[in-house]
C-alpha cells in the first residue's frame, strides 16, 4: 500500500547536480596533470596537492552519488528515502581530508631531514594552473551552495578550498625557493597545507558526526521548544522528547504530551504541530498525546499524578 506522506522525503537538487558534474570532470583531467607534473619537477608541495585533488575526484563521486540517490523516493524498508547518504558522504569526505593531511604532514617532517631537489619551473608552471582551476570550481560549488543548502556539497567544497589554499602555497614555495636557494620552504608550504587541509576535514567530519548520531542539532534549543510546547492549551507535561537531522535542513521532531481530559485531542496535536512549524521551522512533527491516568509512564506517571493532585 502506498503511504501518502505530507513529506517525500526527496530532495531536487539541480543546481547542485550540474555543479558537481562540471566540477568533476575539470578535477579529474587536471588530477592528471598534476600527478604528472608532481613526478616530473620531484616537488613535494605539488606532489601533496595532487593526492589531495585525488581525495577530490573521490570526494565529488560520493557526492554525485548521495545527490542521485536523495532524489529517489521513500520504500518500505528505507521509510526516510535515501537522504541519509549525504551525510554517509560528507562523514566520508571529512575523514579522507584528515587523513590525507596526516599523510603530508609525515612527508613534509621526513623531506626536513632529507631535503631533495625540485624543478621550478614545472613546478611554478603547474601551480599557476592549478590555482586558476580550483578558483573557478570554488566559485562554482559556493555558487551552487548558496541556493541549495547541501553539508555533502559543502564537504566537497572545502576539498576545493584546501585545494585552492594548495596551489598558492606551491607558488609561494616556488617563488620562495628561486629567491632563496632553501628548498625546505617546499616541505614548509606542504605542512602549512595539511594544517588547513585537516582543519576543514575535521569541522566537516564533526558536523556529520553529529547528524548520525542523532545529536539535537545546534540551531535548536530543546528547553525552548519544551516550552512553546507548554504554552498550548491543555498540555500538562511535554516528555520523550527527540529532534534530529536526517539531512541537510531535514529535520524530524517526535515528543509525548501529557493532555487535560477536557480538552480535544486533535486540538492538541494540531497547535503543536503548527508552533512547531510557525516557530522552529519544522515539518516533520510526530505528537503522542496521553492522560496520566492511562498512560502512567511507571513512576514519572506516578510523581506527576501526586504533583497534579498537590495544585488541586
Amino acid at each position: 500500500m502506498t503511504d501518502y506522506h505530507h513529506l517525500r522525503h526527496v530532495k531536487e537538487q539541480t543546481r547542485s547536480k550540474r555543479a558537481l558534474w562540471i566540477t568533476l570532470l575539470l578535477t579529474l583531467f587536471f588530477t592528471i596533470v598534476e600527478i604528472i607534473g608532481g613526478l616530473l619537477s620531484n616537488s613535494l608541495a605539488l606532489l601533496s596537492d595532487s593526492a589531495h585533488m585525488v581525495s577530490d575526484v573521490i570526494a565529488l563521486g560520493l557526492s554525485m552519488t548521495a545527490i542521485y540517490l536523495a532524489s529517489r523516493p521513500p520504500n518500505s524498508r528505507f521509510s526516510y528515502g535515501y537522504l541519509r547518504f549525504e551525510i554517509i558522504a560528507s562523514f566520508l569526505n571529512g575523514l579522507a581530508l584528515c587523513l590525507i593531511s596526516v599523510g603530508i604532514f609525515i612527508e613534509g617532517i621526513r623531506r626536513f631531514f632529507f631535503p631533495e631537489d625540485v624543478k621550478l619551473e614545472l613546478m611554478l608552471a603547474i601551480a599557476i594552473i592549478g590555482f586558476l582551476v580550483n578558483l573557478v570550481l570554488t566559485v562554482v560549488l559556493s555558487r551552487s551552495i548558496s541556493g541549495e543548502n547541501n553539508l555533502n556539497v559543502q564537504s566537497a567544497l572545502w576539498h576545493f578550498i584546501g585545494d585552492l589554499l594548495s596551489s598558492i602555497g606551491v607558488i609561494v614555495s616556488a617563488v620562495l625557493i628561486y629567491l632563496t636557494g632553501l628548498v625546505w620552504f617546499d616541505p614548509l608550504i606542504s605542512l602549512v597545507i595539511a594544517l588547513i587541509i585537516f582543519t576543514g576535514g575535521a569541522r566537516i567530519l564533526r558536523e556529520s558526526y553529529l547528524i548520525l548520531m542523532e545529536s539535537v542539532p545546534e540551531r535548536f534549543d530543546l528547553e525552548e521548544i519544551r516550552s512553546a510546547i507548554f504554552a498550548v492549551e491543555g498540555v500538562q507535561d511535554v516528555h520523550e522528547l527527540h529532534l534530529w537531522t536526517i539531512s541537510t535542513d531535514h529535520h524530524s521532531f517526535s515528543a509525548h504530551v501529557f493532555i487535560s481530559e477536557r480538552i480535544q485531542p486533535f486540538c492538541v496535536i494540531l497547535a503543536i504541530t503548527e508552533t512547531m512549524r510557525r516557530q522552529f521551522g519544522i515539518a516533520h512533527v510526530t505528537v503522542q498525546v496521553e492522560h496520566a491516568r492511562i498512560h502512567p509512564h511507571g513512576e514519572y506517571g506516578e510523581q506527576f499524578l501526586k504533583q497534579q493532585e498537590k495544585e488541586a
